[in-house]
């Protein structure tokens, strides 16, 4: 898996809601660089598991879809009046 790359926008907003989270839940202030390495740890560390259980969901997502449709198409089947099923 390729490293997860934000752009720069989102990586900004990130870097100051954890330089946010450190001064109101720790007391701590913390700059910029500091908030960088902890978001690039936890994106590191925690990412994979996060895309692991998206892609998990979305393949439940998918299989069920799946399974409505196979249920419309076999509703769409016509029968033939000389044959019976």
């Amino acid at each position: 898996m390729q490293p997860l790359k934000l752009p720069r926008d989102t990586r900004e907003l990130l870097i100051a809601d954890i330089q946010q989270f450190f001064e109101m839940e720790r007391g701590e202030r913390i700059g910029e660089l500091a908030a960088d390495t902890v978001l690039d740890f936890f994106l590191k560390s925690a990412g994979p598991h996060v895309y692991n259980q998206a892609l998990s969901d979305c393949r439940t997502l998918v299989n069920e879809r799946m399974a409505g449709l196979e249920e419309d198409i076999y509703a769409l089947e016509q029968r033939s009046p000389l044959r019976p099923r």
